[in-house]
């Protein structure tokens, strides 16, 4: 059962990163300001750590919260036990989130229960929100989602850096260590970039040498439930 038609879209990537057949690059221009120069002092850019794991969303919908895949079916309508978890996970602190979200909001993020191409020794809570729509489906700023996810202590990804375009290789020289506790190579990189203060678009940067779903087939878990 789907709740949205798509929660959070693909990100393009930059040149060099690993794509498959379900990926696409981003533009030239695009990648020429994330990596090589802003357009003028209207832009900025924050390039966070890239996560791996499974990408999810929280909808608030008529006051209840709806857990949902990145395909926008319900979490709980999944195959897979990970999704299940993060269902009971998002109950169990929907007061937070009935704090954080509005009618018709959503928060994006990376669901970190089980290991897929990169295992983590997690320092936090096993979801971490990398975005915030609002009711018109529009990113909020950087400033407006730490601000507001910073209130219910909630985790969003380690920042690399801010303002500037920033080259993948000075990028991947600061990728270690993880901010997350990931136990191998930390899977590359998201540029996003805003204008005047507001979201423009995204770009990300991934490992080249990266296996995808590495321990996907053998259970391995960051993290599972205690309560």
């Amino acid at each position: 059962m789907k709740v949205l038609g798509k929660a959070y879209a693909k990100i393009p990537h930059l040149p060099g990163s690993q794509i498959d057949a379900t990926d696409h690059a981003c533009a030239p221009w695009q990648s020429a300001i994330c990596t090589a120069g802003l357009r003028d002092e209207r832009d900025a850019i924050i390039v966070t750590e890239k996560l791996d794991g499974s990408c999810v969303a929280i909808l608030r919908q008529n006051g209840i919260l709806q857990p949902v895949l990145r395909s926008g079916a319900l979490a709980a309508s999944s195959r897979f036990e990970q999704h299940h978890l993060f269902h009971q996970w998002v109950l169990f602190h929907q007061e937070r989130f009935l704090g954080l979200l509005r009618d018709g909001e959503r928060v994006c993020g990376e669901w970190l229960a089980q290991a897929h191409g990169t295992r983590y020794q997690l320092p936090h809570e096993p979801f971490v929100i990398f975005d915030l729509f609002d009711a018109q489906d529009r990113h909020v700023s950087h400033a407006d989602l730490r601000a507001a996810v910073d209130k219910q202590h909630l985790v969003t990804p380690r920042i690399i850096s801010v303002g500037p375009a920033i080259s993948v290789e000075a990028v991947r020289k600061l990728l270690e260590p993880s901010g997350h506790g990931a136990l191998d190579p930390v899977e590359g990189a998201v540029w996003r970039v805003e204008r005047d203060g507001q979201f423009d678009f995204l770009a990300k940067w991934v490992r080249p040498d990266k296996v995808n779903g590495l321990y996907l087939g053998q259970q391995v878990w960051n993290w599972r439930p205690e309560w």
